[in-house]
């Protein structure tokens, strides 16, 4: 899980190197390093940390060269070092590689053999060699018998110092993209890092090889056949991965819900005030003959995932199935044809979740895909994509683009609950109406940040936290808990809330933080209840409740309120309060919000 950017120009490429790479740091960032050709020698500059530390040791207006590669990493194989950073250098080669190398092991013993020195404990020296050991003067078919050899999920930019004007690279299963300017070219991770520069990109098809010139791109597939393809217009602006004044991406993120709920809904609703499937209207045709949904994803797209679960079970009544992603291929599932497989993915390049789509694909169940990045390869495999039109999403920890997951899947399964008669025109009617006010509501939340910042400066020291919750409240506890883990570095455990007493409840001892989210109304009585039993041990019990929710105040130690919406929607306002809970506790304890240690953004290894 790394970011890569490459350039070939006229143009110095050290500052456009480093410029991408902060726009790809969020990959990866415990080491940086970057490959520039003077027009003699390919020079490599590396530094353990973050970005600004390459920066300062090798200011790139003192780098020259027209040519270059970059990389910022996130660790898999090997220790964050200078010596494991890349690009990594086989004689006259500099390769940088996103993505994991599965057979370097074997590969090592037999390049060793052949008299190549390894230096570093990464998996990629090994394509450095390979490429090295047929390389013979032509950069393209080395890359591409190298290739050949390789296992795993993968992109790679090769330069050779033979060559002054050319940068070559090739994408399996690892994202990568081509940007075509004027007398310059690029390719990078991800569109970000070169988006100040073009708006004119080439996506990579798997096996795809791309050779750059600053004026002709060619573009090859697995074969080494010349192939064409359309060159896709970006249309967001670089605006929107910019901080634009706020402290951290991960509160401008938040803060960014009620424009991406309110632009992932209103074009889903027609002219009739429907919600219309028409992007997935294939899965929409099944709706009456589904035999079952199994819903996938990752992190925080698999607590995304068991939200639609609930929901789509209580209101529409088709069976449905969550998986982890990683786990979905191993215990050999039982779906087929008649089934249908919703797949979840911010970036759409989420390794296990590709495994995934492909292994239900190959089952013959209909793969619908739920992703924020158009063009990614989850949209381009799946059957039909219903996008979440987020926006770029930087920090590392996902919030905005959760949220959007969610909106996604309480359309769909509205729509799919109507259909099948799981309710009838007036419940239909109701849920629409609520859910075209949701934006305006996360507004009101948004607007009442001062009572959470209180809250989490006075609490931001606990050392164990226990989120609870019933019904639709689970899963949602589920994804505050990882909010929490991933950017406080506080254990923090979510449970079913009538599930305390059979274990957890040994784990309570005085000033245990006790996150009570409390928006299901008919089974309030009952958390309240658990709540009890955690303040009767001393716990210190923080409430997330309905406005007007009498009891929910009066149990709770501290209680933030939340705009009154229907029950099953509720989780999209609670959800956006314990974002900030987790970022201001994050705040108070002088945490990398955007950056937490040991994680990166697009998780594109298995």
């Amino acid at each position: 899980m790394c970011g890569i950017v490459g350039y070939v120009g006229e143009r110095n490429a050290a500052p456009i190197l480093m410029k991408g790479l902060e726009k790809l740091e969020y990959r990866g960032y415990d080491s940086a390093g970057i490959a520039v050709h003077d027009g003699k020698n390919v020079n490599i500059y590396k530094a353990k940390g973050r970005l600004k530390v390459l920066e300062e040791r090798y200011p790139p207006s003192e780098v020259a060269g027209v040519l270059g590669i970059g990389h910022t990493r996130w660790a898999t194989h090997g220790e964050p070092s200078e010596l494991n950073s890349h690009p990594h250098v086989s004689g006259r080669i500099a390769v940088v590689h996103n993505g994991i190398i599965e057979n370097y092991q074997r590969l090592k013993p037999w390049l060793e053999e052949k008299g190549f020195n390894f230096i570093s404990e990464t998996d990629t020296e090994v394509a450095a060699h390979l490429v090295n050991h047929f390389y013979e003067g032509n950069l393209l078919r080395a890359l591409k018998k190298a290739v050949a050899l390789l296992e795993g999920s993968f992109a790679l930019g090769v330069l050779s110092a033979d060559y002054p004007d050319t940068l070559v690279a090739v994408r399996k299963a690892s994202p990568l993209i081509v940007g075509i300017g004027d007398n310059e070219n690029f390719i990078a991770s991800d569109i970000p890092a070169i988006l100040e520069h073009t708006r004119k990109v080439y996506l990579l098809d798997d096996g795809d090889m791309v050779v750059l010139k600053k004026n002709d791109v060619r573009l090859y597939n697995s074969l080494g056949e010349r192939i064409r393809k359309e060159i896709f217009h970006v249309t967001w602006d670089a605006d929107m991965a910019e901080k634009g004044g706020w402290a951290h991406f991960m509160v401008k993120e938040i803060n960014e819900t009620p424009k991406v709920l309110h632009d992932t809904l209103l074009p889903r609703i027609d002219e009739n005030g429907r919600f219309s499937l028409s992007e997935i209207s294939g899965f929409a045709a099944m709706a009456g003959g589904l035999r079952r949904l199994f819903i996938i994803g990752c992190g925080t797209a698999y607590n995304a995932a068991m939200m639609g679960k609930y929901f789509i079970e209580r209101t529409a009544r088709i069976p449905v199935e969550v998986d982890y992603a990683s786990e979905f291929r191993y215990r050999k599932p039982l779906i087929g044809r008649g089934d249908a497989c919703i797949v979840i993915s911010q970036s759409g390049e989420t390794a296990d979740t590709l495994a995934a789509m492909r292994e239900a694909k190959k089952r013959g169940a209909r793969v619908v895909a739920i992703t924020n990045v158009v063009g990614s390869s989850v949209a381009r495999e799946a059957d039909e994509v219903f996008y979440t039109w987020a926006g770029p999403e930087i920090a590392v920890a996902s919030t905005k683009a959760y949220s959007a997951q969610l909106m996604a899947l309480f359309i769909i399964g509205t729509e799919l609950a109507f259909r099948v008669g799981g309710i009838d025109e007036e419940q239909y009617s109701a849920m629409l109406s609520a859910l075209i006010k949701i934006p305006e509501q996360v507004q009101r939340v948004l607007d009442n940040v001062a009572r959470i910042q209180q809250v989490a400066a006075e609490r931001f020291n606990a050392k164990n936290v226990f989120y609870i919750g019933r019904g639709m409240d689970c899963p949602l506890s589920m994804e505050s808990a990882l909010k929490l883990k991933e950017i406080c570095y506080t254990h923090a455990e979510a449970f079913a809330a009538g599930e305390l007493k059979h274990g957890p409840l040994a784990l309570l001892e005085r000033g245990t933080l006790v996150v009570s989210l409390m928006t299901e109304e008919a089974l309030i009585d009952k958390t309240i209840s658990n709540m009890i039993e955690c303040r009767t041990r001393s716990a210190y019990i923080l409430g997330i409740a309905m406005e007007g929710n009498i009891k929910a105040v009066e149990t709770s130690d501290e209680c933030i309120m939340i705009p009154r919406t229907m029950d099953c929607f509720a989780p999209m306002l609670a959800a956006v309060a314990a974002q900030l809970f987790a970022y201001y506790v994050a705040v108070q304890k002088g945490l990398d919000v955007d950056k937490p240690r040991n994680l990166a953004k697009s998780v594109t290894v298995e």
